[in-house]
């Protein structure tokens, strides 16, 4: 996996290739039954809410800690091209779903390609400014993250 911080820019780039179909991965990424069992950094573990994949709709999930605390979480799709990239808006909420702005959210754009039966997965998160980027990545994100996109590893090899 390739992390790479770009403070000038206020982004993070990620780009991860698995060894599985677009179809799987795009499954994995989109369908609230496949996230929850790889979304969180373990011990967490992601509870999907409600989710509405489609441009216009959201996924609010709990990332549920080893002693059952929660943070709630919200992502709004922007913009849905089936199988080849989502753009949303991703960050902490109240229970309702409000975003709350302790840690204010960010734009993500994940893309989607295929070759040779692997998938290629380029994430490109963007900040409000550079101190929301060092908030995140102060949290654990890339460690988090990394640890996400293992679990995510292990799922493809199950379905």
């Amino acid at each position: 996996m390739e992390f790479v911080i770009d403070k000038e820019n206020r982004k993070v780039r990620v780009t991860r290739e698995f060894a599985a179909s677009l179809k799987k991965v795009w499954a994995a990424w989109t369908q609230s039954d496949l996230l929850d069992q790889w979304w969180a950094p373990k011990p967490w573990k992601a509870k999907t809410k409600t989710m509405d994949f489609r441009a216009g709709g959201h996924w609010l999930y709990a990332m549920v800690g080893p002693e059952g605390e929660e943070h709630s979480c919200k992502v709004e799709y922007r913009s849905v091209s089936d199988q080849k990239s989502f753009k949303v808006e991703n960050g902490f909420c109240d229970a309702n779903g409000n975003f709350t702005y302790e840690v204010p959210p960010s734009i993500w754009v994940c893309e989607f390609s295929e070759n040779s039966n692997k998938t290629f997965v380029n994430i490109e998160i963007e900040y409000g400014s550079v101190a929301d980027l060092e908030k995140y990545i102060e949290m654990g994100f890339k460690e988090g993250f990394t640890m996400g996109m293992n679990n995510l590893d292990e799922l493809l090899a199950k379905i």
